[in-house]
């Protein structure tokens, strides 16, 4: 991606509408760089694949989604040990992630995220096992 001097104000307003929507699917459903930010900014903002994805990853190293955590933690579903450990896991991938990604051709790239997506959404869809809500079973057991 090439550097911008300036950004006009609907590139302004994309960027601001593909946040609100990253935030609002993060806080929602735990997903947004790679899901919604990184396809965003190449489709809507002319972003190489690379570009996008170190811009995401900019992003999620900075503090952005404290509130949405705060949330989660308030409700008990925030475990600060795997956190820690996902980071230590995390800041060790994304290193290497990044130099192989860099290492690729942009359309290698490209599909190998598409592929990634589609078979998440496969395993999704039609091979998870419902699991029990703890919420549904604790408020059942309160109310008999």
């Amino acid at each position: 991606m090439k550097k911008r001097a300036t950004m006009d104000i609907q590139t302004i307003l994309i960027v601001i509408l593909i946040g609100i929507l990253a935030g609002m699917l993060g806080g929602l459903v735990g997903v947004g760089g790679g899901l919604i930010i990184v396809p965003a900014l190449v489709y809507f903002l002319g972003f190489s694949q690379h570009a996008a994805q170190g811009t995401s990853l900019g992003l999620i190293l900075l503090p952005v989604g404290i509130l949405g955590v705060l949330q989660y933690y308030k409700h008990g579903d925030v475990d600060f040990k795997v956190v820690g450990i996902l980071a230590v896991g995390f800041l060790i991938g994304s290193y290497f992630g990044s130099k192989i990604s860099l290492s690729l051709p942009q359309e290698t790239v490209k599909k190998i995220f598409a592929v990634f997506m589609i078979i998440m959404a496969i395993k999704m869809l039609f091979l998870d096992k419902p699991k029990a809500d703890k919420n549904a079973a604790t408020t059942t057991e309160i109310k008999q």
